[in-house]
């Protein structure tokens, strides 16, 4: 059974080949001849925190992809009451054939794979968001890669810059996916926010630590960048620490002044939704340079393309 909990789940070739089907599905999203590998099959969108487009891209994909998605708010399943996620992933593994899971601890995602018996997504955990973060790269990529040419191959040698928490869930999927498809890395933010521990062995799990770099200086991080990346300073379940963060990320705003460092090709990008005059002001993210709603579109097609990816690889592995 195949899961994307990690960007590393799929290989580099197989990575590759999803961004190549996510150009597909976005441009014969209008064709009537357009795939459906979850036909007749019903996903379950299971939802430990509020989301916007999360929720909205995976319930319209996985129908696009001819499936029916269900939409469970923890707080409407018995696990507020007791029952243990062990005992959810096992009895909604006997109704559905697969989940996409918005969680905090990443372990949720983990114990859905171990206990359950249908394909697991993760759709955000406190640890990693890969489905955004293959979502950026494929949106990097259709900016810069020649027409027709090899979407994965014109990440290779770029510079991607993230300002801000280094230690969340964001920065560590970027920099993992980044190094993973062949870019360079550096991670700026205040001392008391570096990658944690478990990241930078995770990176060195698959030797890819050389490729990411920590900074605290903003403009040295910015210089020579291609692209700036950004995302809140303050997640949902952090809110008790909001003046803190706030006051130590304040140098780390990504404003024209950086992004003009970085040079007049560099893009901007953002997760959303965004604070505008926090993590970074209104002027960057009205910048011809940024290409905030490119991304939030691509969600999309990028998570169309890694569902169907996932059904191919587990409908060969039934068919063995």
């Amino acid at each position: 059974m195949r899961h994307f909990l990690k960007e590393t789940d799929f290989s580099r070739a197989e990575m590759a080949a999803i961004f190549k089907s996510a150009a597909a599905l976005k441009k014969g999203r209008a064709s009537k001849r357009v795939p459906k590998p979850l036909s007749e099959q019903s996903w379950g969108l299971i939802f430990f925190k509020k989301s916007t487009r999360t929720r909205v891209s995976f319930q319209v994909g996985v129908w696009e992809l001819g499936g029916h998605p269900l939409v469970l708010n923890a707080d409407d399943l018995q696990l507020t009451r007791g029952e243990t996620e062990a005992d959810t992933a096992r009895v909604l593994s006997r109704f559905l054939h697969g989940v996409v899971i918005r969680s905090f601890g990443h372990e949720t995602l983990e114990t859905f794979v171990k206990e359950g018996s249908v394909p697991v997504v993760n759709a955000l955990s406190d640890f990693l968001h890969p489905c955004q973060s293959y979502t950026d790269l494929f949106t990097m990529a259709e900016r810069w890669a020649k027409k027709g040419g090899d979407l994965m191959g014109s990440l290779k040698g770029k510079t991607l810059a993230f300002f801000g928490d280094t230690a969340c869930n964001m920065a560590n999927s970027l920099a993992l996916a980044g190094a993973y498809a062949g870019m360079k890395v550096v991670l700026c933010g205040p001392k008391g926010f570096e990658p944690t521990k478990k990241f930078t062995d995770l990176l060195k799990s698959y030797k890819l630590e050389k490729q990411v770099r920590f900074t605290t200086d903003p403009a040295d991080a910015a210089k020579g960048a291609d692209v700036l990346y950004t995302d809140v300073w303050v997640s949902m379940g952090m809110e008790g620490d909001e003046k803190r963060r706030i006051k130590q990320m304040r140098p780390y705003t990504v404003t024209k002044k950086l992004l003009d460092i970085a040079g007049k090709n560099a893009l901007f990008m953002h997760c959303l939704p965004a604070h505008a005059g926090l993590e970074v002001t209104q002027q960057v993210l009205d910048d011809k340079r940024s290409i905030v709603y490119d991304q939030a579109e691509n969600r999309l097609h990028t998570q169309k393309a890694i569902l169907s990816a996932l059904a191919a690889c587990n409908k060969k592995a039934k068919r063995k």
